[in-house]
């Protein structure tokens, strides 16, 4: 009588790896589903682990949100700060200092688009999740410096506040993201001369206010 072999016990996962597929499982859910629509349940099932260690590690689904993307992107959005250190006072062509920080901008939202979407799905449909989008820091800090860099080259008393512009500014460049399949059909332009576009734009606009 042929032998039976024992069943392969399954390796014991660290604390650090379930939190890490916890956190992995619940964007992707979060990406596919919206707050609104995603689960506890169909997170644990992507994750391959319970509920009950998805609550071991998070309070409720709006704190395992803020884990799995509101944390994340904001500390993106500080990172491409510090990265982005563009000096207002700079004496390069106001033009060039746009185009060059509209050309970061757009690259910054491509990497993390997964995470806008996310994010705006959420914040449209179920609020109390995110606290606003204005409660990210980094987003609050990107703000300022586009404030900051407005005023600088504007001036005087502006037709549009640059508080304002900036937020349009910025609100141009993620609606292009976000509906870039809808609004780009393929063969209309390439990557190079949607970008360009995109820049153009936000550039005519800006100088609503004065030649920068």
């Amino acid at each position: 009588m042929a032998s039976i072999e024992p069943k392969a016990r399954r390796r014991r996962r660290s604390s650090e790896e379930v939190a890490d597929r916890i956190l992995e499982a619940a964007a992707e859910e979060f990406e596919l589903s919206g707050y609104s629509g995603a689960t506890t349940a169909a997170i644990a099932r992507r994750a391959d682990v319970t509920e009950a260690q998805i609550f071991r590690f998070h309070a409720s689904k709006q704190d395992l949100f803020q884990a799995a993307i509101f944390t994340p992107l904001n500390r993106h959005f500080a990172d491409f700060q510090a990265r982005t250190g563009f000096d207002p006072a700079s004496a390069r062509d106001g033009k060039d200092l746009a185009r060059a920080y509209i050309g970061e901008l757009q690259d910054f939202m491509a990497r993390h688009s997964r995470m806008f979407l996310s994010l705006v799905v959420a914040n449209a449909y179920s609020p109390e999740a995110t606290g606003g989008i204005d409660a990210l820091d980094g987003l609050k800090a990107y703000f300022d410096k586009g404030k900051a860099m407005m005023s600088a080259r504007v001036g005087g008393q502006p037709r549009v506040s640059p508080e304002l512009m900036v937020r349009v500014s910025f609100a141009a460049v993620l609606a292009n993201l976000m509906f870039r399949d809808w609004l780009f059909p393929p063969g209309l332009a390439g990557e190079e001369e949607i970008r360009e576009a995109i820049a153009a734009f936000v550039i005519e606009g800006i100088e609503a206010n004065g030649r920068i």
